[in-house]
């Protein structure tokens, strides 16, 4: 973090997981729509500080990101956002829970 020694980096390539893809799909939408920059979401990683770098996975710190810069664009708030996610999780913990009627 921030140009400090941290070691070799694995190189391999991986197959990204659905969720992964639409991390990355939603931080090109909202950047292309003008939510933030490509600065914006640094300035938002880096405000993150080292612990999400030593327990969040490169994606869920991407979508922390995103998300900030999302509620301080004004795109939707905290409390709309926990609404959201409340309805989400009400449908069920997997695909197939939540296509059930």
């Amino acid at each position: 973090m921030g140009g400090a020694e941290a070691g070799s980096i694995d190189r391999a390539e991986h197959d990204y997981s659905l969720w992964e893809k639409r991390v990355d799909a939603l931080m090109t939408l909202a950047s292309q729509r003008g939510h933030f920059t490509v600065d914006g979401l640094r300035r938002a990683l880096e405000d993150m500080g080292p612990e999400a770098f030593e327990s969040m996975t490169y994606y869920e710190r991407w979508i922390a990101a995103i998300n900030q810069n999302l509620i301080e664009a004004g795109v939707y708030s905290i409390d709309e956002l926990g609404r959201r996610m409340a309805e989400v999780q009400a449908r069920g913990g997997t695909y197939g829970e939540a296509t059930r009627d």
